[in-house]
């Protein structure tokens, strides 16, 4: 079974700075792209981007140039800096991986979901 572990969120000021992190662990053969999705009170559940296992990070038009996604694969990690941060970002943050436990089997699995607040 592959889980995965978010951390980072909490409440911060506009204009502020957050990193979230989320470690994937158990069985993994593999991991594909890795990615951060999030959902505000009241709306549905939107992209904020995701990265591939090699090539180039995608962004929500919303979050480019505030935010940027990394990953360390040696770690099963992947993260997400948040500069500039608005009251519209807040929302619960989930991560979500494309992961291969073993070579003949493949699924999508979610984070629990971390709640980031920007307020003053």
């Amino acid at each position: 079974q592959v889980q995965l572990a978010e951390s980072g969120g909490g409440l911060v000021q506009p204009g502020g700075s957050l990193r979230l992190s989320c470690a994937a662990s158990g069985n993994i053969f593999s991991i594909d792209a890795m990615g951060w999705y999030r959902q505000a009170p009241g709306k549905e559940r939107e992209l904020v981007a995701t990265i591939p296992k090699g090539g180039s990070a995608n962004y929500a038009d919303s979050v480019k140039g505030r935010f940027t996604v990394s990953r360390d694969s040696a770690k099963n990690t992947v993260y997400v800096q948040m500069n500039s941060l608005k009251p519209e970002d807040t929302a619960v943050y989930y991560c979500k991986a494309a992961v291969w436990p073993s070579i003949n089997s493949y699924r999508e699995v979610w984070g629990q979901g971390t709640l980031v607040t920007v307020s003053s």
